[in-house]
């Protein structure tokens, strides 16, 4: 009888650059027996051989030029698991000059670790890595005060540093799951409680990631499938993308949105498994469709069940990050990229600028680069 499959979460670490992220993450794999063999033993023969500390940050900054620079630039996934369930930890970089990356890995996250060095604080970018997971929806959030060794492991100097995050995130209607005093270096409260912080009675940084709650699987959510092509064979018209939520069936009813077309599937396609036709594709599948029906579908529409379609609108309110290089200007146009499609929209209106430092806002006419805003955006009708 086979096992039955075992839960994962994907958890971004995000924080500012120097504050230890890659560290926790190298003893947190450590202490779980979690590293490939030979990958300890690897990373040593490496430092000698550069004549460095060992540092179990070199098991995720794997680019030469990470080590050469000693910052994270890209984005590392990795697994490792845990006797409750498997894990996906993320390693987003922390240099403001990689905030792009760092969105890009975190909007897929299902939880998040915030780590702070305990010796700095919380400082502005930590609040623009926060406002940038609440952007993104990223609800449950767990905070590492990490380099407590540094500090003598004195209680004093967390209470201040968890006081200031707590209010912080209060202020943005987050409440951290825990906030865990740590050393990634030392390995004190990562895999188990640590002697040297008794003052501290809450979990460690691997029971924390145990308490996260589990996510929606994609496939219990309304179909979403964007075409992301329309492959013509012969007679047979075939419509091609990957579907993002949901459950897609032959036989189902099924309507493309903004043309507001409506068919019936006549097939599915995928992988020739040799496992006969295909009959249903779930959430996470690339799949190609054909319909019952020949109508007019264009590359970008949005495949849904009619019973549960998407919400149509040409004016919508959006809570931005600007990444731009010149700043975005109340009444300028743009080209707005959602999946496979692209649309043209105006900007009509900048509702506020909110300051990630202390959650003021102010108005304006721009939004210029790693400003958070609240915009309303027109674009023009179907």
């Amino acid at each position: 009888m086979a096992a039955p499959a075992r839960e994962t979460l994907k958890i971004v670490v995000v924080g500012h650059v120097d504050h230890g992220k890659s560290t926790l993450i190298g003893r947190l794999f450590h202490d779980t027996g979690s590293l490939p063999d030979g990958k300890a033993e690897a990373i040593k023969a490496m430092c000698e051989r550069r004549g460095v500390r060992f540092e179990w940050a070199f098991l995720l900054d794997a680019l030469q030029t990470e080590r050469d620079q000693g910052v994270t630039i890209d984005t590392t996934q990795i697994w490792f698991r845990t006797a409750q369930r498997d894990y996906v930890i993320i390693d987003a970089p922390g240099h403001r000059d990689f905030l792009k990356n760092m969105i890009m890995s975190s909007a897929s996250a299902d939880a998040a670790l915030l780590v702070i060095d305990a010796a700095e604080g919380v400082c502005e970018q930590s609040r623009k890595y926060v406002h940038l997971l609440h952007l993104l929806g990223v609800g449950q959030v767990a905070v590492v005060v990490t380099k407590m060794d540094a500090l003598g492991y004195g209680q004093g100097r967390f209470t201040e540093v968890e006081r200031e995050i707590t209010a912080y995130l209060s202020g943005l209607g987050v409440t951290p799951a825990f906030i865990v005093p740590a050393s990634g270096r030392e390995g004190d409260n990562v895999a188990a409680a640590s002697p040297n912080m008794a003052w501290y009675e809450g979990p460690s940084v691997v029971q924390t990631l145990d308490r996260f709650q589990a996510v929606r699987a994609a496939e219990d959510l309304p179909l979403r499938l964007p075409l992301q092509k329309i492959r013509t064979t012969g007679e047979r018209r075939i419509l091609v993308g990957r579907i993002e939520s949901g459950i897609l069936r032959v036989g189902d009813a099924i309507l493309f949105s903004p043309s507001n077309g409506t068919a019936k599937v006549a097939s599915l396609e995928g992988p020739d498994t040799g496992a006969g036709p295909l009959v249903e594709a779930r959430a996470g599948q690339s799949v190609g469709i054909t319909l019952e029906d020949r109508i007019l579908v264009e590359r970008g529409e949005v495949v849904s069940h009619q019973e549960d379609a998407p919400i149509e609108s040409d004016v919508f309110r959006a809570l931005i990050f600007w990444l731009g290089g010149n700043p975005l200007r109340q009444g300028a146009k743009y080209r707005l990229k959602l999946n496979s499609r692209e649309a043209e929209v105006s900007v009509q209106e900048i509702e506020r600028v909110i300051d990630t430092a202390d959650l003021s806002t102010r108005e304006t006419d721009e939004v210029v680069r790693h400003d958070v805003a609240e915009i309303v955006l027109r674009s023009r009708t179907m």
